[in-house]
């Protein structure tokens, strides 16, 4: 396609005045810089001053980069390959998400037992302005209802409503105060528990964000009303996730104080006293989902005694009791379990590559590997319920490769097949690429693994890299389809995800090596990764960009004031970077389990041993830098980035106007959920601005 000439590149860059101020905390015996704290205020005059100015620089680089428009138009028809969801099964009535290859945002659908299908909501049809994005839903045990959850602008405050499938008409809400909770319905679709969090107005100023508590709600009632059924004696960060058994009888409960899992599990009998008892009490480390199968066992997927997870089960009335019914594997973590009729159907990833087998659910021998469609990863899984009389023997789930958006497969215990069962609706043509997993030694010996992606037929070497990991949280990321991939590779680059330290690809000892006093691990692999491209003559320091987001952000902004000399150019995005006070913004304090708290003398130490913010160093030749925030972020504080621009727009040596540190905006946009639209404009100004600095054509 022809391309509109763009316009030049400044040829030279004068970054907006940021007053330096000469603030200086003694803490824990240590001086602390902070010269730039006046930016963490949003509506200081001088940071609004500065932002404006910074916005006007930051378009005026990238609305020049060249290959916009050529980019923009592929990400866009990379997107619309579109996806679907596994169907959620209820009374014969299948409800799933697809989103087409037009479409700004999923659908909720419900498929009919004759096969027809309805649209049940919509949140374009809702807010045409695309602020509006769907957060969660839950149709009742009977498929009568849906209770669904929305929020605008970014700000992942879900509203839940609820409306009735068969007219499509709501019936109740919004329900505010419900940040992405679950749903237990009980029999009937009269009733359902929730999670709620309580009147911020009532709560002390660094509180607001916190106290949630388990509801008990029925439909059509003030939520006012609503039964407290459990949390005021629990601390006020915790969170809260809970589930209730097909005949209505046992509400499962389970909660951590932060988001490194301490979890605590409680067991309630509703045809009982309803008073819930302790399973699990909160023990560091301790990961515990539980829930009751159609069979009338407590199933408990753990990784208490077994860093790998096991599966254990234990009678609902006696719930300490528990038995190990499939044990930990040495070199693959179990990641999900459903029960099937006699079977139990297992997920596990090996090395990031998920992996299903069929086990006996009587004695939890092992029966069968499951056939499955390549090297991927497998997200949801479901089976009919006991209101079905098709498909017994049947796991439905959905499945994403490298080149596979997201689609969904079902497997059957009878005839031992694999089938697809719904592609993802869009037909796109896509780039050949080849994929291989590379493992390599980090700085301590251990034995790291990488996926790196490139066009089918190998062009002369080197060439641009894109290296991203996250590391953190323990979340891992496997194979997964990505227009931001296929576009960079398409262009003649490389693409590269590393299963760092910190995340949960090996286990929780996986996770552990890469969190509070080891958090240098996770940088040590992501520089051996580097460092192992190089080698292999894939890339060179000046052609080798890297990307993270949040925890990710906080990886890419220690790499780059770490080996400055070893990236040519970084995106950052929604990042954490000033480890002293992170923990004194929005969700921060939940966060001092994995990195730390300042307000530990020795943990202090460890923050400031890589805190981006503070070690950045005058008269350093930095790389290329964008950093990407947005206004509604209710995780992480932009304040973060800002703080982060100004101080190497002050200390580097490079060349501004080859080497810039710039810093985008956006608002009415959160952390996580956005349409595709806005989605497309990011990646075109990241990957943009990546080209240019390692001298890619797209």
């Amino acid at each position: 396609m022809t391309e509109a000439p763009s316009t030049p590149l400044p040829a030279t860059v004068a970054y907006p005045a940021a007053e330096r101020l000469d603030l200086v905390e003694r803490i824990h015996g240590r001086d602390v810089a902070d010269p730039y704290r006046w930016l963490e205020d949003p509506a200081d005059p001088r940071t609004e001053s500065w932002s404006r100015a910074q916005d006007v620089l930051a378009r005026s680089w990238l609305d020049a980069m060249p290959g916009r428009e050529r980019l923009g138009a592929r990400l866009k028809e990379l997107m619309r390959t579109g996806s679907v969801s596994t169907p959620v099964w209820r009374a014969g009535r299948a409800f799933f998400t697809r989103r087409g290859p037009e479409q700004d945002h999923p659908v909720v659908v419900v498929r009919e037992t004759d096969g027809t299908e309805r649209v049940l909501l919509d949140v374009s049809a809702l807010d045409p302005s695309g602020r509006t994005t769907l957060d969660g839903w839950s149709p009742s045990l009977e498929g009568t209802r849906l209770a669904y959850q929305v929020s605008v602008g970014g700000n992942e405050h879900s509203l839940l409503h609820v409306l009735d499938v068969e007219s499509g008409e709501l019936v109740e809400g919004p329900i505010d105060r419900c940040r992405y909770s679950a749903i237990g319905w009980l029999p009937g679709g009269e009733e359902f528990f929730y999670v709620r969090q309580l009147d911020p107005a009532l709560l002390p100023e660094d509180e607001k964000l916190f106290h949630r508590r388990v509801w008990r709600h029925r439909v059509g009632t003030d939520p006012d009303t609503d039964v407290n059924v459990h949390g005021d004696d629990q601390a006020p960060t915790f969170y809260y996730t809970l589930n209730v058994s097909h005949d209505g009888r046992w509400l499962v409960v389970s909660g951590s104080p932060s988001t490194v899992k301490h979890d605590s599990v409680w067991i309630a009998d509703l045809h009982g006293d309803g008073a819930l008892e302790p399973v699990v009490l909160s023990e560091a480390g301790v990961q515990c989902s539980a829930s009751v199968a159609r069979d009338g066992r407590l199933y408990l997927h753990t990784n208490h005694g077994a860093p790998r997870q096991r599966l254990c089960v234990a009678d609902p009335a006696n719930p300490t009791e528990w038995t190990e019914l499939i044990g930990e594997d040495e070199d693959s973590v179990l990641d999900g379990v459903r029960w099937l009729g006699g079977d139990l159907v297992v997920l596990r990833t090996r090395h990031a590559v998920s992996e299903l087998h069929l086990h006996d659910a009587a004695t939890g021998a092992h029966k069968r590997q499951i056939p499955l469609p390549g090297t991927g990863s497998l997200h949801g899984m479901s089976v009919v319920d006991a209101r079905t009389d098709h498909d017994q023997d049947t796991v439905w789930f959905g499945w994403t490769d490298f080149v596979t958006p997201q689609s969904v497969y079902r497997y059957s215990t009878s005839t031992g097949e694999t089938v697809l069962h719904e592609a993802a609706p869009g037909r796109v043509e896509l780039p050949a690429v080849t994929t291989q997993q590379v493992a390599y030694t980090s700085k301590d010996g251990t034995t790291v693994r990488m996926f790196v992606v490139s066009g089918e037929r190998e062009p002369d070497l080197p060439r641009p890299a894109l290296l991203t990991g996250y590391g953190g949280f323990a979340i891992g990321r496997g194979p997964g389809y990505s227009a931001t991939t296929l576009a960079w590779v398409e262009a003649g680059g490389v693409w590269v995800h590393v299963s760092l330290r910190g995340g949960d690809e090996e286990g929780e000892d996986w996770h552990v090596a890469g969190m509070r006093e080891n958090k240098q691990n996770v940088f040590d692999d992501f520089h051996a990764a580097a460092e192992r491209l190089i080698r292999d003559g894939w890339t060179t320091p000046q052609q080798l960009a890297i990307m993270g987001g949040s925890n990710g952000g906080l990886l890419v902004g220690a790499a780059l004031t770490q080996r400055p000399e070893l990236y040519a150019a970084v995106v950052c995005s929604a990042p954490l970077l000033d480890m002293v006070r992170y923990e004194k913004f929005l969700l921060g304090r939940l966060w001092a389990d994995e990195y730390g708290s300042a307000g530990v003398s020795e943990e202090l130490g460890w923050l400031l041993s890589y805190s981006p913010y503070h070690r950045v160093e005058a008269d350093v030749e930095y790389p290329s830098v964008l950093f990407t925030v947005f206004e509604s972020d209710s995780r992480v504080d932009p304040n973060h980035a800002r703080k982060m621009c100004a101080a190497l727009q002050h200390a580097s040596r490079s060349d501004p106007a080859k080497h810039p540190v710039l810093i985008r905006r956006e608002t009415e946009v959160g952390h996580a959920g956005r349409s595709v639209s806005r989605t497309v404009a990011l990646a075109v100004d990241q990957l943009t601005f990546l080209a240019n600095a390692t001298g890619m054509e797209l």
